[in-house]
């Protein structure tokens, strides 16, 4: 016997197939070359299931952008749970390594860091990065802070400044990478208390 889907669950799946299909030519071809009509193709949905869930092919790449964020935080929070030893500092150090790894997809570049902010603006960037990533960097430093282990700076401020070396550092090219790294461990322990 065959159990039949509730329409919520229908719903569902052809959003999860339009923002994984939009992912993949988004990666693959940039926002600029892709067209709604390969989306949907890619999708196995019609134009009416894509514009019954998104305005338009922005606000689908945005799902995208805010889904590409949120596995991006969830990578860095599920490395540092249960963690007992490495100390704030270290932490920190290791979650821009995580996210430097992460973000050698050249797909999740495209998509995060030059498409991004080009296509959704800075502010739109930068608000889908508050509720995923910032806010898990600022974390990890106010953690520091209380823990003694950094200076006391204004936590905010020093996780955008970061967040914006990360990303940085995230667009360079394969050989200047290790120099990236060892150049923000130095600037992170450059901040200890």
């Amino acid at each position: 016997m065959q159990v039949r889907q509730t329409q919520e669950q229908r719903r569902s799946q052809t959003r999860r197939a339009l923002v994984s299909a939009a992912r993949t030519l988004f990666a693959e071809k940039g926002y600029a070359g892709t067209s709604t009509p390969e989306i949907v193709a890619a999708a196995g949905v019609t134009r009416g299931a894509l514009y019954h869930h998104f305005a338009d092919k922005e606000a689908l790449f945005a799902a995208v952008v805010e889904e590409e964020h949120l596995l991006m935080a969830m990578t860095i929070n599920a490395a540092g749970e249960g963690d007992e030893g490495p100390g704030p500092i270290k932490a920190l150090i290791a979650g821009c390594d995580i996210f430097l790894d992460a973000m050698q997809d050249p797909g999740r570049r495209q998509i995060l860091l030059i498409d991004a902010p080009a296509v959704l603006g800075r502010a739109a960037v930068d608000a889908i990065d508050a509720r995923h990533g910032l806010e898990t960097l600022i974390c990890g430093l106010r953690d520091a802070m209380d823990a003694g282990a950094m200076k006391k700076l204004p936590v905010e401020v020093l996780a955008r400044l970061f967040s914006a070396v990360f990303d940085r550092a995230a667009l360079a090219a394969p050989e200047e990478l290790d120099d990236y790294r060892k150049t923000i461990k130095a600037l992170i322990r450059g901040l200890k208390a």
